[in-house]
This record gives C-alpha cells, structure tokens and sequence, in this order.
C-alpha cells in the first residue's frame, strides 16, 4: 500500500523503514526540519513535502508527532481537505485513543490506532527493535482490526487489539515498564556511586538483569526479594536513615515503592500482618 509519514521521528521513521522492507511503498515524508536529515539517511528517495501534500498521495497516513501535536495535525488536514475519503489514518500514540483523528472520520477517513509496545532511543535501535516486540491494535471496525494486525505482521511483530477506552491504562502500564523502570535505574545508580561503587551502572546490570529474567520466568510476585518481602523493619529504617543524609530527595519514591512491594510479598502469603506492621510504623515516620 501507498504510505505517507507525517512526523519523521525515531517511531515514524523506523516503522517506514519496516514497512517498505515488507513492500509498501512509502510515497513521502512530512515533518520538521530534522526530518530531512533523518528521512535521506534511513528513506533515500522519498520526497520531504509539507504535509497536506504527502497526505493526498497515500492510501494510509501514519501519523508519528507527539501526542499533544495529534489533535492540530488531525485538523490541519481536515481543514486542508488533504485526506480523502476512504484512506486510512492511523496513529502510533500509545495514550491517545481514536477521537483524536475526529474530524478526519467526518470526512469520511478510517481511524485506526498501532502502538509498539517497545521503547525506540533511536531509529537505528527502533528498525531492529520492532520486529518480535508487540502492538495494540485499536480500530473502529473488523476491517481496520484485520489492517492493523496485517501492518503490524509486516513489522514482523506479534499483534493484539485493544479497546479504545482501554488505552491510557495500557499506556500507563507501559510507563511502569519502561520510564519508570529508567528512572529508577538513574536513581541506584546516583545512589551507587554516592556509596562509592566503582562503575556503577556495571555493578548493576547483572542484577537488573537478573531481576528481569526471573520477572519473566516466575512472574513478579514470585520474583519479589528484599528487605520488603522480608518484613525487615531494621533493614528498612537504615535504608530511610541513609536516604534521609544523602539523598532526601528519593526518600518519597522509596516509601512508596516499599509499599508496592509489601502488597507484592502480602499476595505471595510470604508477609504475615506483623511483618507488615513493623514496616509500615518505619515507613510512618517518613511519610511527608
């Protein structure tokens, strides 16, 4: 199918790339003057035109901005006229649900949502990324259902559909997952080197990915250690105390996530009501 990228980033481009490998003709490339580069390195050959251009040549309009630029890009091409009826606009947003492509369905578009459950740095690390990851397929119809999952093959990825009101939970999933699970890679490793480990994002990449693997193999109730899972009430108040001298910013995030664990150990039945207790009278004392 002829397809058009409004908003040439790391997603967009590297799903292009994907795409034409699987025999889709990709016609052209609108976005910001970063596009350029991107598009002539990783799409030699494909035209940079604006986009209300590159919308009238294609059968299906991928639209790659970020999610607060959705709506303005949806009815700039509305307005424009840009996108016939009967073409396919489909979103790579993970938050964003349909509505958002509204004034292109009363035009007489289709709407159709694909997400890549996966976390693209660059395009490079996105082209061999995408393939084996997963993709929320979200559509108004069996027929945008079957398309998502057919482009979505073509990625060489595996396909799920998910429902429409459904996709800013899934989404905040996807956070937990993977900003968050980078953000606090970023705090242990401040906290590492404060303790004086040498190279510490070295130090903790075997037990990062250790941790990983048994989430993967075991689940992750099952994978949950520490001094939560343990009601180490003592462990848990030096924790605090050194957090409290050295980095009192990250107190609050490690109360809360002790929390989490301690319901993770409850589920397990490897945390009795006592246990918990004495964590919580510890975590009491840091609360605010």
């Amino acid at each position: 199918m002829r397809v058009a990228v409004i908003g040439g980033g790391r997603v967009g481009t590297a799903v292009a790339v994907l795409l034409s490998r699987s025999g889709h003709g990709i016609v052209a490339v609108a976005g910001r003057t970063a596009t350029v580069a991107r598009a002539a390195t990783w799409l030699p050959g494909v035209p940079f035109l604006p986009a209300t251009e590159a919308a009238g040549l294609a059968e299906i309009v991928l639209v790659s901005v970020p999610d607060d630029a959705l709506g303005s890009v949806a009815t700039e091409l509305a307005e424009a006229g840009a996108v016939a009826a009967g073409t396919w606009v489909v979103h790579l947003s993970g938050a964003a649900g349909l509505d958002v492509l509204e004034p292109l369905r009363q035009l007489g578009a289709r709407r159709l949502a694909v997400h890549p459950l996966q976390t693209f740095p660059d395009v490079e690390g996105a082209v061999a990324a995408l393939p084996g990851c997963h993709v929320a397929v979200t559509a108004d119809d069996e027929e945008g259902s079957l398309l998502g999952e057919r482009l979505a093959a073509d990625l060489g990825a595996t396909s799920f559909r998910l429902a429409d009101d459904r996709r800013p939970l899934y989404h905040a999933a996807a956070v937990f997952a993977s900003n968050y699970l980078v953000a606090t890679s970023a705090v242990a490793e401040r906290l590492f080197a404060e303790a004086g480990v040498p190279d510490p994002r070295a130090a903790m990449r075997p037990l990062q990915e250790a941790t990983l693997a048994n989430v993967s193999r075991l689940g992750p109730v099952a994978a949950l250690t520490g001094p939560a899972a343990r009601g180490d009430a003592s462990t848990i108040a030096r924790n605090l105390g050194a957090l409290g001298s050295s980095a009192p910013d990250a107190v609050a995030a490690y109360v809360a996530m002790c929390r989490v664990a301690l319901d993770l150990a409850e589920q397990a039945g490897r945390l009795d009501a006592a246990g918990r207790a004495a964590v919580e009278a510890v975590l009491a004392h840091w609360d605010g």
